[in-house]
């Protein structure tokens, strides 16, 4: 499969769940993948580049740009992944919770697009995917500080996506709905009746199959937005 086969990818929260399965896609399509996270080791394998890198805080990112564009080239694609998860009512949510919550899903981001943004390519090539979820458009309880990083994160890619409006550069955005990640182990969901059960999830492949619907369009149709959900 060779889809994607010249092209640069950098994804963020590449070490486990959907961002890690949409780095395999992306390299088994053919690209040469660079993924970030705060657990990786430092590893060159073939095709792919892993670094640790915590995208919130700036130097970590511009460091980590760097070593990419000297090791693989300045990438193509771009896919905003690394996020944190909390269920918590607002009134239990503590100020530290809130600012987690921000600084991961909104602000890591933002730093990223900050560092990249100036460089991708705007000859077709450039895209720039962000991961959000089904709560950056619908609103659900419980889900106070993580509902508004994800409408924060979501804020940002729609201004971001209009900015590069006619510079060759595209912008999809993809909300999934549960997805059937470790993030869910210490919710149990299957013995909650307020959560859906793990069997009814979204599976990270599902994810990593929208994101790759987007990123193999041809250079003049722009996905901009996909949402994903379970059928249960």
């Amino acid at each position: 499969m060779t889809a994607l086969k010249g092209r640069i990818a950098l994804v963020t929260g590449a070490s486990r769940g959907i961002g890690r399965v949409i780095a395999d896609r992306l390299q088994q399509e053919g690209a040469e993948v660079a993924c970030l996270a705060r657990t990786l080791a430092e590893r060159r394998e073939g095709s792919r580049l892993e670094l640790p890198c915590d995208i919130t805080h700036e130097e970590q990112v511009r460091r980590a740009v760097e070593r990419i564009s000297a090791e693989l080239g300045t990438p193509h694609i771009v896919v905003n992944n690394a996020g944190a998860f909390l269920l918590k009512p607002l009134s239990d949510t503590t100020r530290e919770e809130f600012d987690e919550q921000i600084h991961v899903n909104a602000v890591g981001p933002f730093l990223v697009l900050r560092e990249l943004l100036p460089v991708l390519p705007r000859d077709g090539t450039g895209h720039v995917v962000t991961v959000g979820s089904v709560v950056d458009h619908r609103p659900y309880s419980g889900n106070a500080a993580y509902g508004a990083s994800k409408y924060a994160v979501r804020g940002l890619h729609e201004v971001m996506a209009e900015e590069l409006r006619g510079t060759g550069i595209r912008a999809t955005l993809v909300s999934p709905g549960a997805t059937d990640t470790k993030l869910w182990d210490s919710l149990d969901p299957d013995r909650r009746e307020d959560l859906p059960s793990r069997k009814d999830m979204l599976l990270p492949s599902d994810v990593a199959d929208a994101v790759l619907f987007a990123l193999t369009r041809p250079p003049h149709a722009n996905i901009e937005w996909i949402r994903v959900m379970p059928t249960g």
